[in-house]
Formats: C-alpha cells, structure tokens, sequence
C-alpha cells in the first residue's frame, strides 16, 4: 500500500508540474523554482510534513520535497545556531543530496560523452 500511496502522490505533483508546463509560458526552470520554493513554504505552514509521512518517497523524491528539507535544514540550524543558521541549515540538511548529483552527473559525463547543441 506504500508504493500506492507514493505513486499515487507523485504522480499528483508531476501531472500539476506538467500541466503548468503546458498551459503557461513559464520556463522550465521557473517551474522548478517554484515547486522549491512552494516545498518550503507548504513546510513552514506545517502542510508538507504530514503529507510527506502519507505518502513517503512520493512527497519527498519530487522537488518540493527538496524544498521542505532545505525549510527543515534552516528551520533546527536557526534554532542552534542562530541567526547564522538562515545561511548554513539548507547546506547541512542537503549536502548528501546535492553531493550525490553531482558526483551522478559526472559519472554520466564521462561514460556518455555530451556535446554543446549548436
């Protein structure tokens, strides 16, 4: 029933994100933008996180997701740290993430070749 629920959920937030594509004129990276950014505020209204434990990888895999770790990230550094930890929480909470696409991603480079399109 997880795998359910997950699918069932991101498939939600991916047919949402595709209709925005669709039906307006923002750019793809203006979309991504805004689902952080909406992950974060839903986080901070307290909405995301109970959705995220309903559906699991569904919520939390997708891009808001990422936006409510980096909301959670600078939410418990502010608490430790201060005011300091507006600037270091996003970073802690997602060094694993972002270290793994990177390092992904060049791997890929290496073993497919890109080349610029012209």
């Amino acid at each position: 029933m997880d795998y359910i629920k997950a699918f069932i959920i991101g498939g939600i937030i991916c047919a949402l994100t595709q209709i925005l594509l669709d039906r307006t004129k923002l750019m793809p990276g203006r979309i991504m933008v805004l689902l952080v950014c909406s992950g974060a505020v839903l986080g901070a209204i307290g909405i995301y996180q109970p959705l995220q434990d309903f559906a699991g990888a569904g919520a939390s895999v997708p891009l808001c997701g990422f936006g409510n770790l980096l909301w959670k990230g600078v939410r418990d550094a502010v608490d430790q740290e201060g005011f300091i930890g507006v600037f270091m929480g996003g970073f802690k909470a997602s060094a694993v993430g972002i270290s793994a696409a990177l390092i992904f991603g060049y791997l890929a480079s290496l073993i497919f070749s890109p080349k610029m399109k012209k």
